[in-house]
């Protein structure tokens, strides 16, 4: 047997410096994989252990980072003040594939996600060593059986979407490397190939007929269900259409990403699952776990390991209150500041769209559409409600704290008032989203990211089913669903393809603000699009005259410099493609 080693590929880690694991042991008095899987009790415990690397999501982003921020969608309050903070280095672009985005600043802040990409590598190492151990003899119930290796392959395929929607198409492994002397053949598949491995996964976990839809018990929070298993595939099957990985446009990747999200959204919703019906309460809950549970919506969320063990004031709605609360509070930073860019995506209430584009490359002269009643000077009237239950604005009503009334007053000056300093937002805009009200007043949040949640298997059905056949009643039925739920109207009718496009990417903005969608969706509709949409983060710059008028003007907050083709993927590390030459670097790195 080997001895104590996890392999992320060509990285051999040590587990001294990892979160050990007891099930992973080799010979040194105690137990070694063999052991393990001689048992019928510990094999099903190697499962468990085959979660630890599933990461954080949300703020999980060094340091407190919504991934947003590192989008045209939001910023955070802490840059410029700290140069160490890594949104500064990603505005400059600072990185190289020595130096890694989204690395925490010290082995001792492993409350944030560390290492992206050899998280997702350990992950997939241990599923396959549980799928390939797994026999009649460790686990004798052939029911028991097949559903945890449906549960194990589903984790996989999570294990590997997150790795490849970031980094790119990997090398399919799908065995113990441990041992291995010559990585030499090592190579990369295609982004297709890589899809296939993972819809075939989660075709397996489907089929089984034990593994279960959801979870329905607190022990099994986060674990992996069928539904999850509906959601890897929907996901992957888009991306894989989408113009980054389907240059040629293949119609048949789409019809298969509309065939995989129609499958998702039937099974779901014939099973029980269903849209919350408060959209902005959806984001303040914590998912309840029954058989028949209050939010049916949910499919996977991120568990509260944000800390040490009894660190709990790192949970995931304590830390959004520390990090992302408007400066009336005593909070570390007000952090996520959501742009101008966000603010105009946002529709009248009525489904106009108000600002159709930009007359200049600074965004401080809006395309104004005369249609929709905007006022640039009294900009907040008669928005989309998902915009108030996101985004706090000059003068909204925030409530009432320790009995005092409050409004936002982020003008000049104001409590709130915008400035480039870490305590204020530098766009005007604070964040709404997540922050749970029950924290104002010294109270506890149990508030949870989600991952995976059924409002996006129906944006990936209307977008997929309109590129595959057009706006048809499908793609319509699909976005009107989610629209419904926010009580805006349905989309216009007779929509042309591409009209439908646009309305469904302006959909997905909105509906998706601050969870991580933007991100990936921003690079997968391609190079262009992703460029240009990097270029610039403005905000709004509101001054309160002597009479007590209020006028706005709007500002440039950051030109980012990585607005370049090579952040469409994340690079591999240096040590990778050193140790394996087939392992090939991503452009530009």
């Amino acid at each position: 047997m080997k001895r104590l080693f996890i392999l992320s590929i060509g990285i051999v880690i040590l587990l001294g410096s990892c979160k050990k694991d007891p099930l992973d042991i080799t010979p040194d008095g105690r137990m070694s994989l063999e052991d393990v899987f001689k048992s019928s009790d510990l094999t099903p415990a190697y499962l468990n252990s085959c979660y630890a690397w599933v990461r954080k999501y949300g703020h999980g982003y060094h340091y407190y980072t919504f991934l947003s921020s590192f989008t045209d969608d939001a910023t955070d309050s802490q840059v410029p003040t700290d140069s160490w903070h890594q949104l500064q280095s990603w505005y400059n672009d600072a990185f190289s594939a020595s130096n890694m985005p989204f690395m925490a600043g010290s082995a001792t802040q492993l409350y944030n996600d560390m290492d992206l990409y050899a998280r997702n590598w350990m992950g997939i190492r241990k599923t396959n060593v549980f799928i390939n151990n797994v026999t009649e003899q460790n686990i004798p119930d052939p029911t028991t059986r097949a559903r945890l290796l449906a549960e194990a392959k589903t984790l996989r395929a999570h294990y590997y979407w997150d790795l490849i929607k970031m980094f790119g198409p990997m090398p399919i492994i799908d065995k113990d490397l441990v041992g291995e002397q010559d990585f030499s053949s090592i190579k990369r598949n295609s982004f297709d190939e890589c899809t296939q491995f993972i819809v075939k996964d989660c075709d397996e976990a489907i089929a089984t007929a034990s593994f279960p839809l959801r979870a329905e018990n607190e022990p099994d929070r986060g674990r992996m269900t069928k539904a999850v298993a509906y959601a890897v595939k929907s996901m992957a099957t888009l991306f894989n259409a989408s113009p980054l990985w389907n240059p040629d446009n293949n119609a048949g990747k789409w019809k298969a990403a509309a065939d995989a999200s129609k499958e998702a959204v039937d099974a779901l919703s014939s099973n029980g699952y269903a849209l919350y019906p408060d959209y902005e309460k959806y984001f303040l809950t914590r998912p309840d776990k029954a058989a028949a549970p209050g939010d049916k919506e949910t499919i996977l969320e991120a568990t509260d390991s944000y800390g040490y063990g009894t660190q709990t004031y790192r949970a995931f709605g304590s830390i959004t209150y520390l990090m992302h609360m408007i400066p009336t509070f005593p909070s570390e930073k007000p952090g996520c500041a959501p742009t101008q860019e966000l603010v105009d995506a946002y529709e009248m209430k009525d489904g106009t769209i108000p600002i159709l584009g930009y007359n200049d490359a600074d965004h401080s002269r809006p395309i104004i559409n005369p249609a929709s009643g905007y006022d640039d000077q009294n900009p907040y009237v008669n928005r989309d409600p998902r915009f108030y239950a996101s985004i706090w604005y000059n003068g909204a009503y925030f409530g009432v704290v320790n009995g005092a009334q409050i409004y936002i007053e982020s003008f000049v000056g104001g409590a709130h008032g915008i400035s480039g300093i870490k305590q204020r937002s530098p766009t005007g805009y604070y964040l709404r989203k997540y922050v749970d009200p029950a924290m104002r007043n010294n109270g506890t949040s149990k508030t949870l990211f989600r991952i995976y949640r059924l409002g996006e298997l129906y944006l990936n059905l209307a977008e997929a089913e309109n590129e595959a056949n057009g706006p048809t009643t499908i793609a319509y039925n699909a976005v009107n669903t989610v629209r419904a739920r926010a009580k805006m109207p349905d989309l216009p009718a007779g929509l042309s393809k591409e009209e439908f496009r646009e309305r469904i990417r302006r959909e997905r903005r909105v509906e998706t603000a601050i969870e991580e969608d933007r991100y990936y969706d921003s690079r997968r509709w391609g190079s262009d699009y992703f460029v240009n949409v990097s270029k610039i983060k403005t905000g709004m710059r509101w001054v309160k005259a002597t009479d007590g008028s209020l006028s706005n003007t709007r500002i440039v907050v950051v030109k980012p410099k990585m607005a370049i083709p090579k952040y469409l993927l994340m690079p591999i590390p240096l040590g990778e493609t050193i140790r394996m030459p087939g392992m090939t670097q991503n452009p530009g790195w």
